[in-house]
Formats: structure tokens, C-alpha cells, sequence
């Protein structure tokens, strides 16, 4: 994970740099994400009350939804670390397959004046056993139960959520997401260019964090990596009103005269904002840390070159959230479950190109991301035709779309494609193979490269940024030799041959929401971390 062993002030430096250099940032620790959850189909939740930590070192008492008992099961299975705690923030990422029966029986244990509570699970027919009526669904009183059964009729990602005085429940921690796997994957997605990057991931040792090879029952969805984010935020004087009355009537008998909360949700001043139930840094601690007993998803991608992302998106809570992806533009596939597909050609998908992924509260949309270094206008790999290092030369062959696959441009596979596959500039862009960053090394801005790099004296080094525009251990020596104006790749925080990656920020575009409690760099904040093929990425831990 990433190293934490820095004083605030230092943090604030550090980031203040990062945001002014954030196109391309070498980042030198590992990190970890994926779209874990509890599988199902029949699910025991839930909700309670506890607190959750904040990396301006408050505890905020919150209500979460969480595991009653141990779940049937875990995923991805790579992930073994998994825990399910009677309460967490989000609540537990709910994993089923399309056509499948899907039970999930509530237990109310939240203080008795609380009041009851129920889950509302948008898109899908839902039956209630037990409870009581409520006015959006059947709820569970004080102490009491609520079973909720249906089908999970089509893929996809939802949001779940209180139905019970949901401007107080919800912001107070009351939501999560169900995902439906689809009941039969594409074969394109087991084939092409998709079993290729599996196949070199594999052969390299890393496993597979997928919890399928498709998103939806259809071969344009296919997809070598997920994540998930939950997007929410919290005003600390309501959490703070709920704790006090919570506090003054402990004990009370639930109905009784005075056993009831009369907590104001308005005006709304939120000042903490959350990815999966975190803020930066927190944010980019592993999946499952043991410091965040309630918060156990984490939200910091991790990908190879080449590789199509599936974002799994929700806007939890009450204001919309225009999150932007640095380094490339998110191509949608659909909104709460539902296909964006041409009206023309239903084989073709539809959906918009976005620049910011916002989210407004109870949305869920499914998108592909992807990397390659393309309209960078340098070799990010480093290279070089007159080094010694044989990974300064080797070659690259375009493709039909400018990319080395191991095929030539009429689509014909190249007799060295098995070699090519298992290099580290697979899928590189070849237009800008062996094009140095710079022709003139320093301070030369009519030097014929995209960028004229500082003194590397100026820069911030650091288990943060390493100060190298290049991918990969010792890419830096290749492209420029020991003498270059950056250090060599990993000098600081790693040794040269341990990680080397390309960092981008992802973060709101609300200013506000990068911070936590005022406190800038903070909020929904987080690193895209893009490493060469010779780093495996681990997200088990």
C-alpha cells in the first residue's frame, strides 16, 4: 500500500505539486482495487450503528448495513483477505447472476429510536415477507426482520438504499450495490484481444481480479478489469445530532413516548466526501485494511496499457458528484442496468463519451476505461535505438488501429507475435515508439519534444511522484542514460527495478469535494496507477 510515514504539511506539499504536474506522475508503491463483494444468492444483513474514521482523524458516528453471520461466500476469489463486519460504509457489495433468485433478509439492530428501516432495491420486482408496511417498502422494526426476494432478471450495476426516511437514513450510511453477473459470458470476450491480455497477465503470474469476462450478455462489454465506485457525503452535524439523541434515549423501549429521533437534515452542510466510504488517502489503503473495520473497499485503479476498464459507478447520497478520469475519456455502456444500444443496430452500444462521469443520487452507470499512452507524443516505454539495453530496442509493429498486438496492419499475425505478446510494450502505440521526450535535454522548449523537463533538482521525489515521464523500472537509463535530467525510475522510494508507474489524478470536479473537512488534499481524491506488463498487480491484499 501506499506509505503513509509523512507529516501533514509535507502530504499538502507533495499534493500541491502533484495537481500542478498531474498529466504524468511516476507513483512508487502498489495499490489495490477491484470490485470485491459477498456472493449470494440468499444474503443475511444488517443495519447497525458504529463509527468510521476520516483522515482528518475524526470518528464519525454513522448507520451502515452489514453481514448478520458469514456470508456464503466471497469475490473476486482471488481477493482471500475478505471480511464482512455487522455494519460497514458502503454496505456489502451484493454479487448474484442474472436469472437467479435473490433473497436478502434485514435485521434491524440500530438503536430503537431509530425507528425501523427497509432496503429498496431499485429495477427489480420485489416480494416482502414479515416486517411492517412502510411507505416504500416493507421494513423491519427495532429488533425485527424483513425478507426481500426476487429475480435477478438483467445484468448490471444497481444501487440499494434505505427506504425509510431516507434523508436521514441514507445520508447516515444506509446504501450499497448489487451487481448481476450475466448468465452466459460472450464468446468474444474469451477470444480476440481479450483472452491475449489474459493470457500475458497470466503467464506473468498475475491473477485474475474479474468477477466475469463480460458486464452484460453482450460481446461488446467484454473487459480485462473492474472497479467499483460509491460516491457519497456526509454533513458531520447531522451524525453528531443522531449520536446525542441516540445517547439521551438509550435504553428506551421502541414506540414508547419520547423513544424517537427528531434529527434536522436541513440546511445541508456536508464536509466530508467519500469514494466507497472513504477520503483520500485513506482511499488508497488495500481492500480489507484492518484500520478500517467499516470501510473495507478502497478506491485507487490499477491497470496495464491496453487493458479495457470497467467502471462500476453509483452515486450514493443527495448531491451529484461530477467525477473526472484523468487520461482518458469514459465511453458509457449503460445506466442502472440498462443497455445504451443503437436504435438502428442493437449490436452496436450507444452510449456517450464523458468527460466527467457525474452521478446524480441513486444513478448507476457501467463504463469502459482504457490507457495505451496514445497522443502522449513520446516513447513512454523509453526507448532507444542507440542503447545497449536490449529493452531500449525492441520493436513495434502497428496494427490495424496503430497498436503492437502482434499483427500486422492488414489483421495478419506476425511469426514473432507469441514474443511480441509477452513483451512489456505490448499494445504499445507505435507512432510514438523510439520518439524521445525531449531532443534537447533541459531547458530547451524548441527541443522538438511535447515537454521540457525541470532540473530534476526541482522536483518533488518521493514515495509520491519519482519525477520520471516513463513507464517501467529503469526506463528513465534507457531513454536517456544514467545522465539524464530525472532520476532513474524508482531512485527514491523503490529500487530501480522495482515499480515504475504513470500516475493520474481522479477527483471531483467540485473543488469543494477535495477536501476533507476543509482540509485540502482530501475528499474524493484517488490515483490511477498505470504500470508496464513487467509489474504484476496485486489487489489480494
Amino acid at each position: 500500500m501506499i506509505a503513509k510515514n509523512f507529516t501533514t504539511a509535507a502530504l499538502l506539499n507533495r499534493l500541491a505539486r502533484m495537481v500542478a504536474a498531474a498529466a504524468g506522475l511516476l507513483l512508487a508503491a502498489a495499490a489495490h482495487a477491484a470490485a470485491p463483494g459477498i456472493t449470494g444468492p440468499t444474503f443475511n444483513l444488517t443495519a447497525q450503528d458504529s463509527y468510521i474514521s476520516q483522515p482528518d482523524g475524526q470518528s464519525i458516528y454513522s448507520w451502515g448495513y452489514g453481514c448478520n453471520g458469514a456470508p456464503a461466500g466471497f469475490a473476486p476469489a482471488a481477493i482471500t483477505s475478505g471480511f464482512c463486519n455487522t455494519m460497514q460504509i458502503p454496505g456489502p457489495t451484493l454479487i448474484v447472476t442474472e436469472g437467479q433468485s435473490v433473497s436478502v433478509t434485514l435485521t434491524n439492530n440500530l438503536p430503537a429510536a431509530a425507528g425501523n428501516t427497509s432496503i429498496l432495491f431499485p429495477g427489480f420486482q420485489v416480494t416482502s415477507t414479515g416486517g411492517v408496511a412502510g411507505l416504500l417498502a416493507q421494513e423491519a422494526a427495532p429488533g425485527g426482520t424483513v425478507t426481500y426476494t426476487f429475480t435477478a432478471s438483467s445484468p448490471g450495476t444497481r444501487a440499494y438504499y434505505s427506504g425509510t426516511q431516507g434523508d436521514l437514513q441514507v445520508e447516515m450510511g444506509l446504501y450499497g450495490a448489487i451487481i448481476v453477473l450475466p448468465a452466459s459470458v460472450p464468446s468474444a470476450c474469451t477470444t480476440l484481444i481479450h483472452a491475449d491480455i489474459r493470457t500475458v497477465n497470466g503467464n506473468r503470474g498475475e491473477s485474475d481480479f474479474r468477477l466475469a469476462a463480460a458486464a452484460y450478455d453482450h460481446a461488446k462489454t467484454c473487459y480485462d478489469r473492474e472497479y467499483m465506485f460509491q460516491f457519497s457525503e456526509m454533513d458531520p452535524s447531522i451524525h453528531s445530532a443522531a449520536e446525542a439523541q441516540v445517547l439521551a434515549t438509550k435504553g428506551c423501549t421502541a414506540g414508547a413516548v419520547g423513544c424517537t429521533l427528531q434529527v434536522p437534515t436541513e440546511p445541508y452542510h456536508p464536509a466530508y466526501f467519500m469514494i466507497n466510504g472513504r477520503s483520500m488517502p485513506d482511499d488508497m489503503d488495500p481492500n480489507y485494511a484492518p484500520q478500517y473495520q467499516h470501510q473495507p473497499y478502497n478506491g485507487n485503479p490499477h491497470i496495464h496499457p491496453g487493458e479495457q476498464v470497467l467502471l462500476r459507478i453509483i452515486g450514493q447520497g443527495r448531491w451529484q458528484h461530477p467525477f473526472h478520469e484523468h487520461a482518458n475519456h469514459v465511453r458509457i455502456l449503460a445506466r442502472d442496468g440498462n443497455l445504451i444500444l443503437s436504435q438502428s443496430d442493437p449490436a452496436q452500444l450507444a452510449g456517450p463519451l464523458l468527460f466527467t462521469t457525474t452521478t446524480t443520487p441513486g444513478l448507476a452507470m457501467d463504463g469502459i476505461f482504457y490507457f495505451t499512452g496514445r497522443g502522449l507524443n513520446w516513447d513512454m516505454y523509453g526507448h532507444n535505438p542507440k542503447s545497449t539495453d536490449s529493452l531500449a530496442r525492441l520493436p513495434c509493429t502497428p496494427d490495424a488501429n496503430g497498436y503492437n498486438t502482434g499483427y500486422d496492419a492488414a489483421g495478419n499475425p506476425l511469426a514473432s507475435r507469441a514474443a511480441i505478446m509477452a513483451a512489456i510494450n505490448y499494445f504499445e502505440w507505435c507512432a510514438d515508439h523510439n520518439k524521445p521526450l525531449e531532443k534537447a535535454p533541459f531547458g530547451d522548449v524548441a527541443g522538438g519534444g511535447p515537454a521540457t523537463l525541470p532540473d530534476s533538482n526541482l522536483l518533488t521525489n518521493g514515495a509520491w511522484f519519482g519525477g520520471s515521464p516513463y513507464l517501467g523500472p529503469n526506463a528513465t537509463t534507457r531513454a536517456v542514460g544514467p545522465t539524464g535530467t530525472t532520476p532513474p525510475s524508482g531512485t527514491i522510494a523503490n529500487s530501480p527495478t522495482g515499480e515504475a508507474a504513470l500516475a493520474y489524478m481522479w477527483h471531483s470536479h467540485n473543488e469543494r469535494e477535495l477536501t476533507t473537512n476543509n482540509i485540502f488534499p482530501g475528499g474524493m481524491f484517488m490515483m490511477l496507477l498505470v504500470d508496464s506488463r513487467e509489474f504484476l498487480i496485486d489487489e489480494s491484499q
